[in-house]
């Protein structure tokens, strides 16, 4: 036992050695391993140098820009580096095949992305997980074409964060390519394609968004609320403005959130609206919007009271109160000569808010008292 670990230790040592000159000598000629001036035979032969090629070039294209590309994967196509990952690809099987198709995901090259379409109809879930990733990784829409022609075929049976992060690597410079397979799906396809085209949504969707707008749906129209947040006003506010008094409580709630993010004095109607609604998160989240509108707090102030809603009341307060906004609210009312329907209402408002804390405090800790 003592002759084989003593065995090992020096032909581990004598591996790495060998494997630190080579990366030196090889990183010494890189510029001409790139450019093809050094012959490829003299490494491509070699396994060792092969692979500390192979790894150097799929590093670099890591980190590469768009002038930089062209020229690597042209390094790795005359090398036939790429040639080979696609035999492996589609010859090898278990952690071999897994490699290389993850491998050919780095390359980001058109080449790879048939093979990277024939592992997803693999029988093993682990492969179809890796093809999946590799289609993820080139981050090329013909990529983001395969995975939604099996996505809509019958299903892609992989987890569903998996498929996501796939089609926005593949679709964030081009979410256009998900608009057609969204009329076309069904299920909880539809549902992934609408969520992923809500997080890559762009002010360019425009018109498209509408219907998704009124889609049967719920989880459609939430991304479609979603994704209006990131489009013009003028085309958003009338669309969320009815969102926001959608069936479904989390419709309303990204609603909401997208109307937070558009910055124009229209929003306050709807946030209005929204702040009076029975779902305790789209009041709070309603609030959160209407307490960071600093010239408007004052105007914004009596129309929360003239709903007459103690809930809209004790949520914008409170929310006052949490931003810090209450004392600045005190001094424009003074400023006005509102001073005692400052003292009026605000001062009564944090006191109820108060008393209404406490009294819920006082609660929960009875109910853990008694367990």
């Amino acid at each position: 036992l003592i002759a084989f670990i003593a065995a090992r230790r020096w032909h581990r040592a004598r591996y790495f050695r060998r494997l630190s000159e080579r990366t030196l000598a090889l990183r010494s000629q890189w510029n001409g391993i790139i450019d093809g001036t050094v012959c490829p035979r003299t490494w491509r032969l070699n396994r060792l140098d092969c692979e500390l090629v192979e790894a150097m070039l799929l590093d670099s294209m890591e980190a590469a820009n768009a002038e930089q590309l062209p020229g690597l994967l042209a390094c790795l196509r005359s090398s036939g580096l790429l040639d080979l990952r696609i035999h492996q690809a589609r010859s090898a099987v278990g952690w071999r095949q897994r490699s290389a198709l993850v491998a050919l995901g780095r390359t980001r090259a058109l080449e790879a992305v048939a093979a990277l379409n024939e592992a997803l109809d693999s029988p093993a879930t682990e492969t179809r997980i890796a093809a999946a990733r590799g289609l993820g990784r080139t981050g090329l829409p013909q990529a983001a074409v395969a995975i939604l022609d099996h996505l809509l075929s019958g299903g892609l049976p992989i987890p569903e964060y998996t498929v996501k992060n796939a089609l926005a690597n593949c679709c964030r410079h081009s979410p256009q390519t998900l608009l057609p397979y969204l009329k076309d799906a069904g299920g909880p396809a539809r549902t992934i394609v609408a969520r992923v085209l809500a997080e890559l949504a762009t002010p360019a969707l425009g018109e498209d968004l509408i219907v998704l707008a009124t889609d049967g749906d719920a989880e459609v129209r939430a991304s479609a609320a979603r994704a209006m947040g990131a489009s013009q006003a003028s085309f958003a506010l009338p669309e969320l403005s009815v969102l926001v008094r959608d069936q479904e409580w989390f419709v309303r709630l990204r609603a909401v959130v997208a109307l937070s993010s558009i910055q124009e004095p229209g929003r306050i109607r709807p946030l209005l609206h929204a702040l009076c609604d029975s779902n305790r998160h789209v009041r709070q989240r309603a609030a959160c919007a209407l307490s960071q509108m600093g010239s408007h707090l004052e105007q914004i102030l009596y129309q929360v009271v003239d709903t007459q809603d103690s809930y809209a009341l004790q949520a914008f307060v409170s929310e006052l109160e949490r931003t810090g906004a209450t004392e600045r609210l005190l001094e424009v009312l003074h400023k006005s000569g509102d001073s005692a329907a400052a003292a009026q209402i605000l001062l009564q408002a944090i006191a109820n808010s108060r008393k209404e804390l406490s009294k819920s405090v006082e609660l929960s800790a009875a109910a853990a008292g008694g367990r």
